[in-house]
């Protein structure tokens, strides 16, 4: 009799093609996703090598990190920039790879486009050059960024050698009061665990909370298990994971949708399975969450005061770069920008969460307001809904899809000084700019605090 098996060891299981004693495995991938920025290396290798891309019909490349968003059309400033545009496509022509370029209509981030095509799918594998890959395990994939050197690899094999991970359950039993959503959830894991909490681990989310969630919920929620040190987040698929692929583009159709299904429903994790650890978090206790300080498990409940060192020295050196004062709330701290939009945040769900507060309210008077869809689906979903008019009427920066101010791109970038209220997923001093100070937080709580022009708890415009 088979042993029962966790969902990360079914899918792990499936996909060794080889595993000699003392060695890594070698893994194959299902689906490998490239960007422009770490990227290039990894093809000009290929060609020092004489050898092509070994399956280029499950590779997909997009345009993301580099471009701006403020006017795709015209030409890009930032000369580093501007040619990890253009080599990309260079690569992609050389090497028979599909890329959805600036001006596709399904171009975007490159973890918000592979599941809106239906490419992200239960019981697969997913890479790509980008540490928040993990993103795509709320659909029950094994999914987890590589560096340069790995990329390479996988383009000319489509496998990689890996060492099996163990595993954590976290479990957030509950459901969520109104007003806290998937965000809130992650950064309340992050804040338990710390920033290595989770080192070695695939982390498995289950219970009420987690079912509850819409897929773009859990989406975020696996988009920042790295940030806990994880090597991936994945959730066993269910109705909710069916219903969303149900009707996109490349989804299996027909009997073969049905197969599909059928084999997807035997992935969640046996009965009596056992987990290496299991963290568990009462959700129906959470509050509004953000962090205080340079890493993403510096984090509090917003009615929360930020710690005191009490001899701390990482806790006293964040609080110094912050400038911020220990014991003291965050509630009522001024900032120069809000920024809602990343990897994390920057989907049809999150903007209307955004819109919802903002919709008959102003930004505050000299605070700056950019609003980042994830993809140009996205955008456009997001004009037809009206959301893009609510953001403009509020006084916000409505922009084009890309990775934005996550990553301080094109002008997107806060000044030395300034303080950020972002949906983004890390806080690292300079992430958004050179002196700035980010705090990161839901889309609903970065909304209160635009219209308020200082940190505000979302729960007052429910």
């Amino acid at each position: 009799m088979t042993r029962p098996r966790t969902l990360y060891e079914k899918v792990w299981d499936s996909h060794v093609v080889v595993h000699e004693d003392d060695a890594p495995a070698v893994l194959y991938i299902d689906l490998h996703l490239v960007h422009e920025v770490t990227s290039p290396q990894a093809f000009q290798g290929l060609r020092d090598r004489g050898i092509g891309v070994r399956r280029p019909d499950r590779t997909l490349a997009t345009m993301d990190h580099s471009i701006p968003t403020r006017d795709q059309t015209l030409p890009i400033l930032d000369p580093i920039a501007a040619k990890q545009v253009e080599q990309l496509r260079i690569n992609c022509r050389e090497f028979g790879i599909p890329l959805k370029d600036v001006g596709d209509e399904s171009q975007g981030i490159v973890h918000v486009i592979g599941p809106e095509l239906g490419l992200t799918r239960p019981g697969i594998t997913v890479v790509c050059g980008d540490s928040h890959t993990s993103t795509h395990g709320a659909f029950g994939a094994l999914a987890f960024g590589i560096g340069t050197t790995e990329v390479e690899h996988v383009l000319a094999t489509q496998c990689l050698l890996q060492q099996k991970s163990r595993t954590c359950e976290v479990r957030f039993s509950g459901r969520p009061q109104a007003g806290i959503v998937a965000k809130d959830l992650i950064l309340a894991l992050i804040a338990r665990i710390g920033v290595g909490g989770g080192t070695g681990h695939v982390l498995e989310y289950t219970g009420q909370a987690i079912r509850s969630l819409s897929m773009e919920g859990r989406m975020t929620v696996c988009n920042m298990s790295i940030e806990g040190g994880a090597r991936a987040g994945i959730i066993a698929p269910d109705d909710t994971t069916y219903e969303y692929l149900a009707d996109k583009p490349t989804s299996p159709r027909n009997a073969e949708w049905d197969a599909s299904v059928r084999r997807w429903r035997t992935l969640p994790t046996d009965k009596g399975a056992v987990y290496d650890r299991t963290v568990t978090i009462d959700a129906s206790e959470l509050e509004p969450m953000i962090t205080w300080g340079t890493n993403p498990g510096m984090g509090v409940r917003v009615s929360e005061p930020v710690p005191e060192p009490n001899g701390h020295a990482g806790v006293r050196k964040a609080l110094q770069y912050m400038q911020l004062e220990g014991g003291k709330p965050l509630i009522g701290q001024p900032v120069d920008v809000v920024f809602i939009g990343s990897c994390t945040n920057s989907r049809i769900t999150d903007l209307r969460e955004a819109a919802s507060l903002l919709e008959g309210r102003k930004v505050k008077p000299g605070v700056w307001m950019l609003v980042v869809p994830g993809s140009e689906k996205v955008r456009a979903q997001a004009v037809a809904e009206g959301l893009a008019d609510i953001f403009r009427q509020a006084g916000a920066d409505w922009r084009d899809a890309g990775c934005s101010m996550c990553i301080a791109m094109n002008g997107d970038q806060l000044a030395g000084g300034q303080y950020c209220v972002s949906t983004s997923n890390r806080n690292f001093e300079g992430r958004q700019g050179k002196g700035g100070r980010t705090f990161l937080a839901s889309p609903l709580t970065a909304a209160a605090t635009a219209i308020e022009g200082k940190v505000a708890d979302p729960r007052a415009y429910l």
